[in-house]
């Protein structure tokens, strides 16, 4: 059994790594396959002997436009999929995402604030230009942590994090905020379009810097849930026989919420708002490797970088030479998706009724 799961985590990467090299070839500049491979391998330790001719150009193509929002896109899809699998085992509810806590709102909320007010333009003008860029993510990954926070202070009752006042404090936190988002939509005048381009979701324009501001929070927050795939199985009977088998219930939903949140917030702030990952891949990852998370996570991370990696490749080639958000690629699939998710709940209702 061990073996299969080798060979499945195998395959699966091989397919992530094809995707990869494949979006490292298409674009507005197509580049042949073949070099592409070989000029990646060329930079790869231990294998610099390999000979690669590539002009200049198709250089700085390669590595310094392409290779970097690959990486985000693989960054981006494995956090919202890990994220996901944690939400939907905790509230033992497969129509459970990522944004359910109101982190998207309060991330979004903090990126309009930045965009409104000039901040990146002010540090850029004074010769700060990294900062400038890095202002949007920040205030971007604040804003979902501080949204989560308020969810967290309105839920708690006792000491206890009730699965529904949870739920129910996360829609109306949310919802506020949009509705916030929007009166500052009304308001925003030429900044209007950089906004509405950020609340679609898009990972155009992105470099090495955004890769390393989320690639820290990503691997930690993955290593934290991993820790929890024992308690998340467990959580999954109940609450009550979690406690009877010795998991500090209130502590684990804590811990799991605040790192599942702070993924999400990472991954946000670097790339928008992209819907559906984090429902989708988790739900179908399930189907083929079953409940256990400590097969499930690994899968859904590696699910999530290849389906993130294809949708921005698709979002990049489809229109040339308009590039569509992601965000809009991922939404197209994974809406009629929930829509079926939806469909099939409905039925089991009525035949175990």
């Amino acid at each position: 059994m061990r073996q299969q799961h080798i060979l499945f985590y195998s395959l699966l990467a091989a397919a992530t790594f094809a995707a990869a090299t494949l979006a490292l070839a298409m674009g507005p500049v197509n580049i042949p396959y073949k070099t592409v491979v070989l000029a990646v391998a060329r930079r790869v330790p231990g294998l610099g002997g390999i000979e690669a001719s590539l002009p200049p150009a198709w250089e700085t193509i390669i590595f310094d436009i392409r290779l970097p929002r690959v990486l985000l896109a693989c960054v981006v899809g494995a956090s919202l999929s890990a994220a996901g699998v944690a939400f939907q085992g905790l509230l033992r509810n497969p129509l459970a995402d990522p944004y359910i806590t109101g982190v998207s709102s309060g991330a979004a909320l903090g990126a309009v604030i930045a965009i409104l007010t000039g901040i990146p333009l002010v540090f850029s003008r004074y010769g700060l230009a990294l900062l400038g860029r890095a202002t949007i993510p920040a205030m971007a990954f604040l804003g979902g942590i501080g949204s989560v926070y308020a969810v967290l202070y309105l839920s708690r009752v006792d000491g206890r994090l009730p699965v529904d006042t949870f739920l129910l404090a996360g829609v109306v936190v949310g919802s506020f905020l949009w509705a916030v988002i929007s009166f500052l939509m009304t308001l925003s005048g030429k900044a209007l379009h950089e906004i509405v381009f950020w609340l679609m979701g898009s990972l155009s324009g992105r470099g090495w810097d955004d890769l390393w501001m989320a690639l820290p929070w990503s691997i930690a927050g993955v290593a934290a849930l991993y820790l929890f795939s024992r308690d998340l199985n467990i959580l999954a009977l109940g609450e009550e026989q979690a406690w009877q088998l010795g998991v500090e219930v209130e502590w684990s939903k804590l811990l799991i919420v605040l790192t599942s949140a702070m993924l999400t917030a990472s991954a946000v702030a670097v790339s928008g708002i992209i819907g559906f990952i984090g429902l989708v891949v988790p739900h179908m990852t399930r189907i083929i490797v079953g409940p256990d998370h400590r097969l499930l996570l690994p899968t859904s991370l590696l699910s999530g970088a290849l389906f993130l990696v294809a949708a921005d490749t698709l979002a990049r080639v489809i229109l040339p030479p308009v590039e569509i958000p992601v965000g809009v690629i991922t939404a197209m699939v994974g809406g009629p998706f929930f829509l079926y998710l939806l469909k099939e709940a409905k039925r089991h209702d009525t035949l175990r009724g």
